[in-house]
């Protein structure tokens, strides 16, 4: 099962806009053009690791086709209209197993 055929299984799937992370500019963060991306979204607030290590609050999670780019601290934009960052992503491969891969973007 490919993620756009799990998507369609959703009675309303999700879309949001990631801008990627295109690192530090003379102005503040740089980011690359918007794209609407079709996805699952599950606002939930966890405690999570960042990259660095320390420990953060997630407030929502977004599970999305594994061709997504969105690195940690790309913008996103989620379905209410909330603008949040990117902690960390993970890719999730089926590796032979019958689940969909996708890539798992951890937010603020």
């Amino acid at each position: 099962m490919t993620f756009d055929e799990f998507l369609d299984l959703l009675p309303a799937p999700h879309t949001v806009t990631v801008e990627p992370y295109g690192g530090g500019g003379a102005y503040g963060d740089v980011f690359g053009p918007p794209a609407a991306v079709r996805c699952f979204v599950d606002q939930k607030r966890r405690l999570v690791r960042a990259p660095d290590g320390s420990r953060v609050v997630s407030s929502s999670t977004v599970y999305a086709p594994l061709e997504t780019v969105a690195p940690a601290r790309s913008r996103i934009t989620l379905p209410d209209g909330q603008t949040t960052l990117v902690i960390s992503v993970a890719r999730r491969t089926a590796a032979g197993l019958p689940h969909p891969e996708h890539v798992e973007i951890v937010c603020e």
